[in-house]
């Protein structure tokens, strides 16, 4: 390379430093304006430059060699038997097993491998390697965290009229199918254009249906069969009863005729236990509870009217607005009615009359949702009017626990499937309220509003961690509630237990006195006669002066008690 220009300095100046001082400024180049250079001067357009500050990189990929994996099987035959003797033959081996368990080197050997063998299993009993050390720290945390609901998936009705989602049902297997069924519930608010089809959607591709059911009439209900998931039962607008076969498609596979059907819509369908699996029963407004056999729908096996005069009269039964089964007690069922009365009925008693064993009435309007406790048969909780009633067998004349009244109908309602003491609610607002007796009754532990239109129905999945809503509009939206709320506390059993029968109990002793003070006021109004009757009722006025003067001689007893004598 050529030098172009060589720079010299003295050795002791490199790294001298560098003084500055104060002087005044100078001129050093003064270049005045030439206007003649002026019309030389192009305006610049603006220009937009655009500078990405990172580095390049060059993409590569790296496919692995594939491993080809093969199942073998190994099939264990017995064999080690002398060649004199056949396995098959049970004499000879029996006879060479006696032969052998009197050698004495095998007798020797037993013994050995056995204190080995007790050694180890001593071992393994010392320490449990499966124990839980810390679970009581992690229920005190879990104790801590606020009760919370998240959103997890939203399904739509997909067509332009939109409709109710009349009822829910999960996949007994997976839980990632959810079957609904939809339907207007508003009289004679059907258009023309309305759709029949209900929808099993796959929670993995909500965008689209997995398979359409189409029914002759509009689905109220729609149950999965528990023994085989392929088979759907229906109960439509019209009273008529479906069963649907997903592996034969949309279309159901045999549907009942209208003469032997429901008058009124179907709104409880519910599968029985059966050897076969293919016995249920069904309820209607129609006040009708009619048993199938869905191999043969052309009529129903069984009838029974809701006549709780136990005349057996279609004309003064009781419309049937919600239906209950719990497997575990077979031959007992209950109906909600519209009429805000719960019928219990026994299907294996020897005649009609005797099929409906009691009644519970505790609403101001129809029951929508009945369902027992699932770790307490004989508690069972109820839904109707704009409040929701927890009731025992054993007091029939009010409830044992019930929440406040709310300003919005409720409409649906179920028990917690891994919590006793924990129920759900919805509301006609869109709310969906999460009750936990145990920690407080008076409001609910959690309140979220689920959308702006009112809530329909209710489904919970039987790990009891995800619960389906659907709303009047159709829409089905999933929440995956707190490990709180769906986790086992400690002691929760046993307190839920003492909650449920304290309260049965306090319920017993104050129908007892309810019942006393009649019989008391029936014998003083026998024992006057006519007397009571000429009486004239007391007016405003008199009755308050009673209650003042009764309440001060209360006080002046009480007072004159409390003074030392």
């Amino acid at each position: 390379m050529e030098i172009t220009y060589v720079y010299t300095r003295k050795r002791s100046e490199f790294g001298r430093p560098c003084s500055f001082s104060d002087r005044p400024a100078k001129v050093t180049v003064d270049i005045p304006p030439d206007p003649s250079m002026a019309s030389g001067y192009i305006l610049r357009n603006p220009v937009d430059s655009c500078v990405q500050h990172t580095s390049e990189m060059s993409e590569h990929e790296v496919n692995t060699e594939s491993v080809k994996v093969e199942s073998r099987g190994v099939n264990h035959v017995e064999g080690g038997w002398p060649k004199d003797i056949k396995p098959q033959e049970a004499e000879q081996t029996l006879r060479f097993r006696k032969k052998v368990e009197k050698d004495e080197n095998y007798i020797n050997t037993i013994m050995h491998l056995g204190s080995l063998m007790e050694h180890c299993v001593r071992q393994n009993n010392t320490v449990n390697i499966y124990e839980e050390y810390f679970g009581e720290e992690e229920t005190v945390e879990m104790e801590d965290e606020p009760p919370f609901a998240k959103t997890i998936n939203v399904i739509r009705d997909p067509n332009v009229t939109k409709r109710t989602a009349t009822h829910l049902s999960w996949h007994p297997d997976t839980c990632t199918k959810l079957a609904v069924a939809y339907s207007s519930l508003e009289f004679q608010h059907g258009m023309k254009d309305m759709s029949f089809d209900s929808y099993i959607w796959d929670l993995e591709n909500p965008n689209k249906p997995e398979l359409v059911l189409k029914p002759s009439s509009p689905l109220v209900s729609l149950e999965y069969n528990p023994k085989d998931s392929y088979i759907l039962l229906g109960g439509c607008y019209n009273g008529q009863m479906a069963y649907w076969d997903t592996r034969k498609g949309g279309l159901p596979v045999e549907v009942s005729t209208v003469e032997v059907s429901h008058r009124d819509p179907v709104y409880g369908a519910i599968w029985l236990q059966s050897k076969t699996g293919t016995e249920c029963f069904s309820a209607s407004t129609d006040g009708q509870v009619l048993w199938w056999d869905i191999r043969k729908l052309s009529e129903p096996t069984e009838t029974l009217v809701l006549d709780i005069t136990r005349r057996g009269l279609l004309e003064s039964a009781l419309g049937a607005s919600t239906l209950e089964f719990e497997p575990t007690m077979p031959t007992k069922f209950m109906v909600g009615t519209e009429q805000g009365i719960v019928v219990a009925c026994n299907r294996k008693a020897k005649t009609p009359a005797e099929k409906i064993t009691s009644t519970y009435s505790g609403h101001h309007g129809p029951v929508y949702a009945l369902a027992r406790n699932p770790f307490y048969p004989k508690v069972f909780l109820t839904v109707g009017d704009w409040t929701a009633r927890i009731w025992s067998e054993e007091t029939k004349e009010s409830s044992i626990m019930g929440t406040k009244y709310h300003l919005s109908y409720l409409t649906d309602g179920c028990w917690s499937t891994v919590r006793p003491a924990v129920f759900f609610t919805t509301r006609s607002d869109g709310t969906l309220d999460v009750w936990d007796f145990l920690f407080k009754q008076k409001d609910p532990s959690l309140s979220l509003k689920v959308c702006n239109e009112a809530l329909s129905s209710l489904r919970l999945q039987d790990n009891g961690r995800v619960i389906g809503c659907g709303s009047k509009l159709g829409t089905v939206t999933l929440l995956e509630i707190s490990s709180r709320l769906c986790t086992l506390q400690r002691n929760e059993k046993n307190l839920a237990t003492a909650m449920f029968e304290r309260e049965t109990k306090r319920e017993k002793i104050l129908e007892g006195r309810h019942r006393e003070m009649r019989l008391k006021e029936r014998a003083r109004s026998e024992g006057q006669g006519t007397e009571v009757e000429e009486k004239l009722p007391e007016s405003p006025e008199e009755v308050l002066d009673r209650a003042r003067r009764e309440f001060f001689e209360i006080i002046e007893a009480e007072r004159a008690r409390a003074e030392p004598q």
